[in-house]
């Protein structure tokens, strides 16, 4: 007798028709006064890109403020509600068209928080993707400083031009990003 998965055996991932809508990854419209693109890869132990997995952000406005607006799914190009999500490519690449976010303290690094799902992963991932700042701004942040030189450049993104931002996701092996818990989060 052959037995057959049954959805309660099954971990998908089910992302790619799942979970899109209408301008998901589009905080801002790509090309508007402001506007970059935060894109990067999701790789896995080997270095190879997961074309299977789904990326969420959420980040302040330009001011360093979190916005607390309802309809973050709808984009209607006029309100800013910095959250987006963005499923991988088959090559395991996502973007982002968003705004970079003010510092949320005075003094304090920019970043976007990033939440990683993909195939394998029981539970969501968390890091940041600072923004590329001065070492003294980097390591003077409560969370960077308590990382060592390499693991802080894991979590800085890669400026490639006045519009662009690279971060990349590694999942294990030597250039595994950072993951953050949180309580009532395991990782």
């Amino acid at each position: 007798m052959t037995l057959s998965p049954t959805p309660g055996q099954t971990i998908g991932p089910f992302f790619h028709y799942a979970l899109p809508f209408d301008h998901d990854r589009e905080l801002v419209p790509p090309g508007s006064p402001g506007a970059v693109r935060l894109h990067g890869y999701v790789r896995d132990g080997a270095g190879v890109g997961l074309p299977d997995a789904l990326l969420e952000i959420r980040q302040a406005d330009t001011d360093g403020v979190v916005p607390e607006v309802e309809g973050s799914l709808r984009r209607d190009g006029t309100g800013f509600t910095g959250w987006g999500r963005s499923h991988t490519d088959p090559n395991g690449h996502y973007w982002f068209s968003t705004r970079e976010p003010g510092a949320t303290a005075e003094g304090g690094p920019r970043f976007i928080a990033v939440t990683v799902f993909a195939r394998g992963l029981l539970d969501r991932l968390f890091t940041r993707a600072y923004l590329p700042a001065e070492p003294r701004v980097l390591g003077a942040d409560s969370l960077l400083s308590t990382f060592d030189e390499a693991d802080r450049g894991r979590l800085t993104a890669v400026r490639e031009g006045p519009t662009s931002l690279r971060f990349d996701v590694h999942l294990q092996g030597p250039d595994e990003t950072p993951f953050l818990c949180f309580p009532r989060h395991r990782r």
